[in-house]
């Protein structure tokens, strides 16, 4: 799947992976991501995990299929890392709010 065929702020979302500053442009102010069990609120709170996740398990993410469903922008994609069980595919359900991510779901 090449990025273009993503919604922007997805696509840019998945370009910003290890770089926590391009991500925080990426969402809401109130935005909440639900990622392995724990619900993160905030733009702060959303990039202090992702950068921790990056640092410790040193994963890419290659989108490679894309649905809409309820309002929600679905993606699946294959992540490689530093972890037990790479690769994984996960799915990825964002809801985007004025051109930007206002909640991301990752979930097995």
């Amino acid at each position: 799947m090449h990025p273009s065929t993503l919604p922007e702020p997805i696509a840019a979302y998945f370009a910003a992976e290890h770089n926590p500053e391009a991500l925080a442009r990426c969402f809401t102010p109130q935005a909440v991501m639900k990622d392995d069990g724990h619900t993160y609120t905030g733009v702060e709170a959303i990039t202090a995990f992702m950068a921790e996740a990056s640092a410790k398990y040193s994963a890419t993410t290659v989108p490679f299929a894309l649905e809409r469903e309820d309002g929600l922008q679905i993606v699946r994609a294959k992540v490689t890392g530093n972890f037990p069980g790479s690769p994984i595919n996960l799915f990825y359900r964002f809801r985007l709010e004025r051109g930007l991510i206002s909640l991301l779901e990752v979930t097995a």
